[in-house]
Order: structure tokens, then C-alpha cells, then sequence
């Protein structure tokens, strides 16, 4: 049995999220769909709370190695933990617009976090997949959240298919390294891994259970899912898919390979140049054809993600603490671009498509401002923060010998810089559509939109101000390594 009073502490972020979830599902039970402005704001600051917790509490293992609260898993809680937040603010927006005022939204994102926060402290490979299938339950459900919507209802039930398919691979990956092994725990297989006991079965279940995570994380070719769901779930929904869960998935990937397999790292890294390259090109290549925004933003997380995935194949500390500097501006940027997104609308209906943004100077100039900062960013110019992301990654794997990988990377960030460069052409030089002007906002949509672009504007500021800090944060997540 283990020894709860050292145990409980340790998790004590998720157990405040998980009972803070109970109660507002039972509140919001008793009060009807009027509750749902009462449990978002209630939802936001459960979460904020949880933040706060886990600075605090004390780091070690719990469940006899199962459950580890270090460095890594504080940092990451605190990124998803955050990201989560907002995207409860963005979905309280959305329902009040859209009429749809349900309070299970926020509780599903609450209890979404509490799969993530197990996912980034998971140390064995049952409480990997117990924090995968917690987080993607609530997810799948929130993907078809607007049920009476068609492409919605299509969204979350392709999400789920898919899901469970990947469900199934991260399971035989996981048989497999167990039978080979003889231990669940990450500490114990890393033991066999560095004594170079890797054999074929070993190595093919390392593989399955690989690309069962890159299905969670969208990389390419396991992304069929990503472009689809994006574009048919809720706007709020697809910013949260585009932060918290591939910060947690990314954290998961780092702590499986670099802690389980770290002995196996001309195995495995292998597998993963070949993800990476597979996604630079379909998130480059395939944003170019993409009319509707939210479609775009899947191709780009697609060839984002390859970028960190290549942080991680460098197999150092470096490379893993480029992998965290990168993920983390990356949430930062999606954010903005979302939050923007869902402030602007036309005659009623949501700003979908890139040809909308024609002439957006002349209504919003502040957000066409804006939204070129995040453009500029994402796609990696300096001195934005998306720059340094990169920057990092591609330095970190130059530096292990991967200098190819990096060049292709680089090449793809030139390619895809141009549908992103099309959207700031569309801004500032292309006359306004002969269609109705941008919506007069209302109050709550209005400060939304004016906190994306006071959000947007910092990010100058970051490589210059906050780049230092940030990178002995994301350091000391691996400091242990």
C-alpha cells in the first residue's frame, strides 16, 4: 500500500481538479443551463488555483514510481493548466454568441486537465495511458460539443474512430515492451535500455507506442484527423486541441523516450527524424491549399509540432529544453491567434475563411496589427518569439549531428511562411470585400478581442525581455536529466 500522506501531496494540483469538477458538475446540475457565466468563471479560477498548487507542492514519486512530480511536470501543469483557462474564457464567449449556454463546457475542459496533468507526471506505462484515454475522453466530447451542427457532429466522431485506433497501438506498443522487459516502469526499462538489451520485440513496441503518441500529438503521418476536426469543432474547442493537450502530449513524449528509453536513442531517434520530416513537408505543402483559417491552423500545428519533435530527437538536454522554449511560445502564439479569431465576425457570422481578412486595416487596424505580429511569429521572424523557438530547436539539432533534419526544417518554414504572409497581403494591400463591414462587437467579444492584441503585442518584447528567465525555467525542467 503506498504511503498516502506523501502520496497525496505530491498530486495534489489533480486532486484539486478533479473534486473542483465534481462539485461545479453538481452545482451546475442543480442550477440549470443559467449556471453555465457562474461555472466558467468558477472553472477559471479552480484552474488558476491549481496552478498555484503546483508551484507549491513538494516534488518526488508516488505509487511506486508511477505518479512523478518533478521539474518537467510542474512546468508543463503550468502551461496547460493556463492555456486551459483561457480556452474556458474563449468558449464563454462563444456559448454567449452562439446561444448555446451549457455549463458541462467548462467542467469538460477541468476534467480534460486532469488527464493532461496525469499524462506530464506519468512514470510507468499504465498511468501514460490512464492520463491519455481521462484527457481524450473529455475531448472527444467536446469536439461534437455543438451537436446540432453537422461538420461538429462529423469532427468528434472521426476524432473518436481515430482515437481509438491509436488507443490500440499505444496498448500493443505497451504489451509488447512490457513482455520484453518485464517491469511497466520507465526507470526499469531505462535499466535495460542502457545495458543494450534492445532487441527486434523491444524495438517494434518502442515503435508502436510511438506512433500511438504522435496520433495524440498530430504529427504527420498520423495527422488524418487533425485538418477535419479542426475545421468542424468549435473555435473554442480547436484552441484548446492547438495548446494544452500538445504541450502535454509533447511533455509525455520526452519524459517516455528520454527517461524510459534513453539507452535506445539511435533506435528511436530514427523513428522520429522520419515524423518530423513526414510533417515539416504536410504542414508546409499541405497549408497551401487551405481556404478555411481553422483548417490552415492544423497544417501549421502539424509542421509545428515536427519542429519540436526534433528538439527531442537530438536526444540531449539541450535538445529537450529547446523542445519546452519552443512549445511553450508556440501555446503563446496560438492563443493569440485564436482569441483574435473568435472576436471577429461578418453580418453575424464568424470570420472563416483567409478571404475575409481582405481589408481587415480599414475596420480593425489595431487587430490587423495584431494578427501580423502572431503571422510574423509563427512563421519564424526574427525578432519575434517564434524565431527563438525555432532557433533553439534547430540549433539543438545541429549540434547532436542532425543538421540535415534542421535544414529541411528550415526550408519548411520558408514554404510554409507564405500562407501566412498571404494573410498579412490580404491585411494591408487587398481592397475590403463588396460585402457587409466587420461586426460591431459586443461588450464581452470586444475585450477579447482587445486582450488578444495587447496579448499579441509583448511577444516583441519576449526574445528581448523574457527569453533569458524562460530559458532557465525551461532548464530546470530537465535540470535533473
Amino acid at each position: 500500500m503506498p504511503d498516502l500522506s506523501l502520496a497525496l501531496p505530491l498530486a495534489a494540483s489533480e486532486l484539486t481538479l478533479a473534486i473542483g469538477a465534481m462539485v461545479l458538475l453538481l452545482l451546475g446540475a442543480f442550477l440549470g443551463e443559467k449556471s453555465a457565466r457562474l461555472i466558467s468563471i468558477l472553472s477559471v479560477a479552480l484552474l488558476i488555483a491549481a496552478t498555484a498548487v503546483v508551484i507549491q507542492a513538494p516534488l518526488g514519486a508516488a505509487f511506486d514510481g508511477a505518479f512523478v512530480a518533478d521539474p518537467l511536470a510542474v512546468y508543463g501543469k503550468v502551461v496547460i493548466y493556463l492555456a486551459a483557462a483561457v480556452a474556458i474564457v474563449l468558449g464563454d464567449g462563444w456559448m454567449s454568441r452562439s446561444r448555446i449556454a451549457r455549463f458541462e463546457f467548462p467542467v469538460l475542459i477541468v476534467l480534460a486537465s486532469v488527464g493532461m496533468a496525469m499524462m506530464a507526471s506519468s512514470g510507468d506505462l499504465i498511468s501514460m495511458y490512464v492520463g491519455i484515454e481521462l484527457h481524450s475522453l473529455a475531448l472527444y466530447v467536446l469536439a461534437a460539443f455543438h451537436r446540432d451542427d453537422l461538420k461538429a457532429s462529423e469532427a468528434g466522431l472521426k476524432y473518436f474512430v481515430l482515437g481509438a485506433l491509436s488507443s490500440g497501438l499505444l496498448l500493443y506498443g505497451a504489451s509488447l515492451i512490457y513482455g520484453f522487459t518485464g517491469s511497466m516502469r520507465f526507470e526499469d526499462i531505462a535499466v535495460i535500455a542502457a545495458q543494450g538489451d534492445v532487441g527486434p520485440g523491444l524495438i517494434f513496441g518502442l515503435v508502436f507506442l510511438i506512433c500511438g503518441l504522435a496520433f495524440k500529438v498530430s504529427a504527420a503521418p498520423f495527422h488524418m484527423w487533425t485538418p477535419d476536426v479542426y475545421e468542424g469543432a468549435p473555435t473554442p474547442v480547436v484552441a484548446l486541441f492547438a495548446t494544452a493537450p500538445k504541450m502535454a502530449a509533447m511533455v509525455l513524449v520526452a519524459r517516455t523516450l528520454s527517461e524510459g528509453f534513453g539507452g535506445a536513442h539511435d533506435q528511436w531517434a530514427q523513428v522520429l527524424i522520419l515524423i518530423s520530416l513526414i510533417s515539416f513537408a504536410v504542414g508546409a505543402f499541405g497549408g497551401l491549399a487551405q481556404k478555411d483559417m481553422q483548417r490552415l491552423l492544423a497544417y501549421s500545428s502539424i509542421a509545428n509540432i515536427g519542429y519540436a519533435l526534433l528538439g527531442i530527437t537530438a536526444g540531449t538536454e539541450v535538445g529537450l529544453q529547446a523542445m519546452l522554449m519552443f512549445m511553450t511560445l508556440y501555446v503563446v502564439d496560438q492563443i493569440g491567434f485564436f482569441a483574435i479569431l473568435m472576436s471577429l465576425s461578418r453580418s453575424g457570422r464568424p470570420i472563416r475563411t483567409i478571404a475575409d481578412f481582405a481589408g481587415l486595416k480599414k475596420d480593425r487596424p489595431v487587430t490587423a496589427i495584431a494578427i501580423t505580429i502572431l503571422s510574423l511569429s509563427v512563421l519564424g521572424m526574427p525578432p519575434f518569439s517564434g524565431f527563438w523557438g525555432k532557433f533553439y530547436v534547430f540549433g539543438a539539432a545541429a549540434d547532436a549531428g542532425y543538421w540535415m533534419a534542421a535544414a529541411a526544417g528550415l526550408v519548411a518554414s520558408v514554404v510554409a511562411a507564405f500562407y501566412y504572409l498571404r494573410i498579412i497581403k490580404l491585411m494591408w494591400f487587398d481592397a475590403a470585400p463588396d460585402q457587409a463591414p466587420i461586426d460591431k462587437a459586443p461588450v464581452e467579444t470586444k475585450v477579447v478581442g482587445w486582450a488578444a492584441a495587447a496579448f499579441a503585442f509583448p511577444l516583441v518584447i519576449v526574445a528581448l525581455v523574457w527569453l533569458e528567465p524562460l530559458t532557465r525555467i525551461a532548464a530546470s525542467g530537465f535540470g535533473a536529466g
